[in-house]
């Protein structure tokens, strides 16, 4: 009997609801800003005020969306200034069985009816997956249609509204970003469909930006005919002032110290440029000075510019002067590649030295560079890869003697999470410079130290080829500071001086943020295998970091 009593009450609400809307529309020819519409459940005494006979029928209606399926309508009431429904929603129903429109089944290519024990988490999934095919104001409709075994049969369906797509962005608060910039954004993104995926992937390109941050995440600004997204932007602080002292032995054992400085200015004129002056010297006496100038958008386009000068000289034996322009395309934010042209000049300043000779060499070359940004602020980036490769030609002033070149360098680091706090930073690096004749020592590949092998004094290993490992476990404590402990292992070969030892190097470290930057502290030593370790080899490294 109350299975028969439930199928009746459908055709009885559906009847009663058509008498409301008729009533209540008459109404409506009434000026509702003088009348008072209120909707009352019997059953729980709640009550509702709606501004007009419209807004009531869709509250009504909207209980059916939620799957109150036996609304009733008990009675209206209404005098001169006031309209009053009385209404029992009855149960709520939110598990049944489903049945999907033909036009769902068909874009989603799924099963037309199936059993649900949640409407609810079925409205949502469905109403999803039309988000993320670019319907971002879909909406999932209800129509009840019947009973079956004690449980509603309710069909489905999804009124979609336009498909939105990313038309364009628009730059809030650091306005004087290059327009090369927001072009490239434009064309990474534009047309695409716009859902959450998007936003995270517009998200995560600019969250680790080097020379702007986002204050919030993108904001969007729905029209009839486009769809913006607002990108509210902070000029980072990326101008640097890196600085490093060692301290060691020489050569001959003598203590010594060696220092190294890098102030880099970026970003002043709002085109993302940087000048960079880094000068080093060793504890071998020799220095080096470095002078780069760096231009990413020349006239508004992704052809970038670069000028380096690079100056080493060694005590008072040799110098050596080298200057390398560059051309170059940005690929994306984190991808270079470009030609470079290489002009250098070696000038033997002892007449006693005998290991080098004077010479010019000239060439042309090709390179690739890859930064992705860390979410760690205490890493300077997550990944990191550098190759080179260039052909020369270098004239030998005293015999004039020619000889054709070949030199190829290749720099690779990626941090590394483990788990929780923990991370590996794992980096090799490997160079060669093949030469048709003998390398004389002024001409030949230099590494070790502090951004190298650390336990060998800096630029105090000579090579024609080279290649090191470095494994280094990081724990970190806070946001602010981290230990590490690493072990190198390397190898050169070094044809002039008929060398080809194989190199380790290990140590400790100590890296936290203070009110005036980064500060890093290291101990390390090394040594060649086969030899005992020294304690007088040990190196200690000292270094700020600081931006502004």
């Amino acid at each position: 009997m109350l299975q028969n009593e439930r199928a009746v009450f459908p055709l009885l609400f559906a009847m009663r609801l058509l008498f409301a809307i008729i009533f209540l529309s008459f109404f409506a020819l009434i000026p509702a800003q003088q009348r008072e519409y209120w909707l009352t459940d019997v059953a729980g005494g709640q009550k509702t005020r709606v501004k007009d006979s419209l807004a009531a029928v869709k509250f009504l209606d909207s209980l059916a969306q939620n799957h109150y399926f036996f609304t009733e309508l008990k009675a209206v009431k209404e005098d001169s200034l006031r309209t009053e429904i009385f209404y029992d929603k009855g149960e709520a129903f939110n598990k049944g069985f489903v049945q999907l429109a033909d036009s769902v089944v068909q874009e989603l290519k799924t099963e037309k009816e199936f059993f649900t024990k949640n409407l609810d988490s079925t409205k949502k999934d469905l109403n999803q997956k039309y988000i993320d095919r670019g319907y971002s104001f879909s909406r999932v409709k209800t129509r009840y249609t019947g009973m079956k075994e004690g449980l509603p049969k309710v069909e489905l369906s999804v009124h979609k509204n336009r498909r939105r797509t990313i038309d364009g962005f628009v730059v809030k608060g650091y306005e004087k970003v290059p327009r090369r910039f927001t072009r490239n954004l434009e064309k990474e993104f534009k047309n695409r469909q716009y859902d959450d995926k998007n936003l995270i992937a517009i998200n995560q390109s600019l969250q680790n930006h080097p020379f702007v941050t986002l204050e919030r995440p993108p904001q969007t600004l729905f029209t009839r005919d486009s769809t913006q997204v607002f990108l509210f932007l902070q000029k980072r602080k990326v101008n640097s002032f890196d600085g490093m002292v060692g301290f060691g032995n020489d050569k001959t054992d003598k203590f010594t110290f060696n220092g190294t400085l890098n102030l880099q200015f970026r970003n002043i004129f709002n085109n993302f440029e940087n000048v960079s002056l880094y000068w080093q010297r060793n504890p071998d006496k020799g220095q080096t000075f470095d002078l780069k100038a760096d231009i990413p958008y020349l006239f508004q386009s992704n052809v970038g510019t670069s000028v380096n000068m690079n100056i080493f000289r060694q005590d008072s034996t040799f110098a050596n002067v080298k200057m390398i322009p560059a051309l170059y395309y940005n690929v994306s934010t984190r991808q270079k590649i470009g030609l470079r042209g290489t002009f250098e000049t070696s000038s033997v300043l002892d007449s006693l030295y005998t290991q080098g000779v004077d010479y010019s060499r000239k060439g042309a070359g090709l390179w690739y560079h890859y930064t992705a940004p860390t979410d760690v602020e205490l890493f300077l980036h997550r990944t990191h890869i550098r190759a080179e490769a260039d052909l020369l030609s270098t004239d030998y002033t005293a015999t004039k003697i020619r000889a054709r070149q070949t030199r190829f360098f290749i720099f690779g680091e990626h941090n590394l999470n483990l788990r929780g706090n923990h991370y590996l930073n794992l980096k090799g690096e490997t160079a060669l410079l093949n030469s048709e004749n003998e390398l004389t020592t002024n001409e030949l590949l230099r590494f070790g130290g502090w951004n190298s092998m650390r336990g060998f004094n800096e630029e105090s290993l000579y090579a024609d080829f080279y290649f090191y490992g470095n494994a280094e476990y990081r724990y970190l404590v806070n946001e602010q500071a981290f230990f590490d402990l690493f072990l190198q292992y390397g190898q050169l070969n070094n044809k002039t001086a008929q060398l080809k030892p194989q190199l380790f190097s290990f140590g400790i470290g100590f890296n936290f943020f203070l009110p005036i930057g980064l500060m890093s502290f290291q101990i390390s030593n090394g040594n060649q295998f086969g030899n005992e370790i020294r304690f007088g080899d040990t190196k200690i490294h000292w270094g700020i970091l600081t931006r502004f």
